[in-house]
């Protein structure tokens, strides 16, 4: 072939072959948590976090407005290191996992921010379906393990207002309530399975 028309039709399949900015990954479960802190007798704090959750992360390096975020996470493997308290958390009272058996968040947009990104999306807890934002820090620098397979990982929270999903159980107490009305997300996130 004449080297013009070599070069005319590597031209042209430049234009019509989209680069490849995005990334796919997978959530790691095994070494991500996702997890969540609310007021006690208004004076203490108690920690739980749920044990079983899937979803898949894009990254757009070149254009972060295109990444993309969907994670759904089983209520009933809420852990908060009492049995008792877990039991009370999966009944009808909280989280009713015999009739909700699905949380998710599916992220709509993507912003940067002074640390890293912001994540604007929706949550879907209780059959209530709300948006959130998440302050996203990172993704890391993409290293990798010792069989050579790639990882990055981010951390991220946001603040709900139980009430806003329907979770309205309480007890009245001098000072305030049995449990707090805010609940703190935070999320440790690897991802793993690059493609």
């Amino acid at each position: 072939m004449h080297r013009l028309a070599r070069v005319a039709l590597f031209a042209v399949v430049a234009l019509v072959t989209p680069a490849r900015a995005a990334t796919t990954w997978d959530i790691d479960p095994a070494h991500s948590s996702v997890g969540f802190v609310v007021k006690h007798l208004v004076i203490a704090k108690v920690r739980g976090n749920f044990t079983t959750f899937s979803g898949t992360v894009v990254i757009d390096d070149k254009d972060p407005g295109k990444s993309s975020v969907v994670v759904s996470i089983d209520p009933a493997s809420v852990d908060t290191d009492n049995a008792q308290r877990d039991k009370h958390l999966k009944s009808a009272d909280f989280f009713d996992v015999a009739t909700f058996k699905d949380m998710k968040f599916v992220s709509t947009k993507v912003d940067k921010s002074a640390t890293g990104l912001k994540v604007t999306g929706n949550l879907t807890l209780h059959g209530v379906t709300k948006p959130v934002v998440l302050d996203v820090e990172g993704p890391s620098a993409e290293i990798k393990d010792p069989g050579g397979r790639p990882h990055v990982a981010f951390s991220a929270t946001t603040t709900i207002k139980r009430a806003d999903f329907g979770l309205t159980w309480n007890k009245a107490i001098e000072g305030g309530s049995v449990v707090g009305e805010d609940v703190k997300i935070e999320l440790d996130i690897e991802l793993g399975n690059k493609r």
